[in-house]
């Protein structure tokens, strides 16, 4: 459910404001639809995954938790450098691939962060953000059962994204099995992150869907700009 990775990052980035001003505008002419979707999501969250996270978060130590998460990061870091090639950023794809060289060899395969402590920080791209960068836009506003917000530029960017991902050449029953066992460690690791924010965050809102919606647009914007201000700033 991408919907939590977004929530935390513009959660913590936004300062959890209860109602950011959306600056794309509202483009949402499926909302009855987006907004039974975005009910049945959080039914599935708070049936199933909440409880889960708070119980990982509990059991779990905080230094097998950061293993897992540093693993699944290193894991995706071709993706990332595949997409800072296409985006023309060679300077971007160099630093990934030292964490990733780094962090596979010294880090045990990705286990410890150790490309970090030597001060090379980690980013994320995605072929969404590609298209962006390419000029396409990103069309009306769609909320997708089980992944969350999105738009159609980013639901094509995600099949590129699986294309990129070295682990999607694994035999097929292989292949299953692994990312089953991927998806569902990085869902619940990132929505385990997230118990604190994601629920100050519905506290606050009015409209928790609408708020949803422009914290997604907010954070969107920002990742394609990899983090500078924009021309309205």
């Amino acid at each position: 459910m991408r919907i939590l990775a977004f929530l935390v990052a513009a959660g913590v980035l936004l300062g959890g404001c209860a109602t950011p001003a959306d600056p794309a505008g509202v483009n949402d002419p499926y909302e009855a639809t987006n907004r039974a979707i975005f009910d049945f999501n959080l039914s599935i969250d708070r049936t199933f995954l909440k409880p889960t996270a708070q119980r990982y978060q509990t059991y779990v130590p905080e230094e097998v938790r950061d293993s897992v998460r540093s693993t699944l990061d290193n894991l995706h870091a071709p993706v990332v450098v595949a997409n800072d090639l296409l985006q023309a950023e060679p300077g971007r794809a160099g630093t990934m691939t030292g964490r990733f060289l780094i962090n596979s060899t010294l880090g045990l395969g990705g286990l410890f962060d150790v490309a970090t402590r030597f001060g090379i920080e980690s980013h994320d791209e995605d072929f969404g953000q590609t298209l962006a960068v390419w000029g396409v836009g990103d069309g009306p506003y769609l909320m997708l059962p089980l992944l969350g917000p999105s738009n159609p530029r980013d639901a094509v960017g995600r099949g590129a994204d699986v294309a990129f991902d070295p682990v999607t050449y694994i035999k097929f029953k292989r292949h299953v099995m692994w990312e089953g066992v991927r998806m569902y460690l990085n869902i619940v690791d990132t929505r385990s992150r997230g118990l604190e924010t994601l629920d100050g965050i519905e506290r606050n809102s009015l409209d928790f869907y609408a708020t949803v919606r422009s914290l997604y647009r907010q954070n969107r914007a920002y990742q394609i700009r990899n983090g500078m201000p924009s021309n309205d700033e």
